[in-house]
């Protein structure tokens, strides 16, 4: 709970009041004036410089407040990204099983004879193969080396080797997700188009929105962005990426 000013103020006004009833006090109704007129310059330059310590104690507890909200903010938003992280994590392992099962169910079939016209099947099956191989070497790149800069190119080249892939909508959120940590703006839109155009039934496409929504922010299209929040929230109102959407757009108001 943050710490207000004014407690800080009346809890130091106190302690300030118990020094000054401690110290003495002449009789102001004895003496001359001279002697009058000295002991109330005492008494004010007295009041004065505790008046400045409070003050100066006031604005160190101050600094120190702020100092404790800006650290708390910090973690925050550390914490969010570590989450986020973790979601898209989550998101790719789903994605992955899935693909390995599939895999696994076409290997237990058994092939038939092979013959001179099967010879499209075989071709499938190395098409497949290569496939499964090249997106997997892209994700490796960013799940398990994180060598962010070489992904680039491998996910650029799957795509152009396997357009209509089953991993075609994940390698595009990918590959704008990578260019939006380089802050290519335009070029990571192109991407997350894509997914939410293309792919309407695509796991990545409440991201992409989300995403897309960032960049306008980003791009000060605040109108934008605050539709693509939106969207996010009225289309995917069960999912991970509402409630990011959801701040996002607190945000904004």
């Amino acid at each position: 709970m943050p710490i207000s000013r004014k407690f800080i103020a009346g809890c130091l006004i106190g302690v300030t009041g118990l020094a000054v009833a401690q110290a003495p006090v002449s009789d102001l109704n004895t003496g001359s004036i001279e002697q009058r007129v000295s002991e109330l310059e005492r008494l004010v330059n007295s009041r004065t410089s505790a008046q400045h310590r409070i003050q100066a104690q006031l604005d160190t507890m101050q600094d120190e407040v702020n100092e404790l909200r800006g650290t708390l903010e910090v973690h925050n938003y550390k914490l969010e990204q570590i989450l986020q992280r973790q979601r898209e994590l989550y998101l790719e392992i789903d994605n992955r099983i899935e693909a390995v099962t599939a895999a696994g169910i076409v290997s237990q079939q058994t092939p038939p004879p092979t013959t001179p016209s099967d010879t499209s099947n075989d071709q499938s099956y190395v098409l497949a193969a290569g496939e499964d191989e090249a997106y997997d070497k892209a994700i490796d790149l960013i799940l398990k080396e994180r060598k962010y800069e070489e992904a680039i190119p491998e996910f650029q080249g799957f795509l152009a080797n396997f357009p209509d892939s089953r991993y075609a909508s994940n390698a595009h959120y990918w590959l704008g997700q990578l260019l939006f940590n380089k802050q290519e703006w335009e070029q990571a839109k192109g991407h997350f188009d894509r997914v939410v155009a293309r792919y309407v039934d695509s796991t990545k496409r409440p991201d992409a929105l989300l995403k897309l929504g960032e960049i306008a922010q980003k791009q000060n299209n605040l109108a934008r962005a605050k539709q693509l929040f939106d969207q996010v929230i009225s289309e995917y109102p069960d999912s991970s990426a509402r409630k990011l959407a959801d701040n996002r757009l607190r945000a904004l108001n």
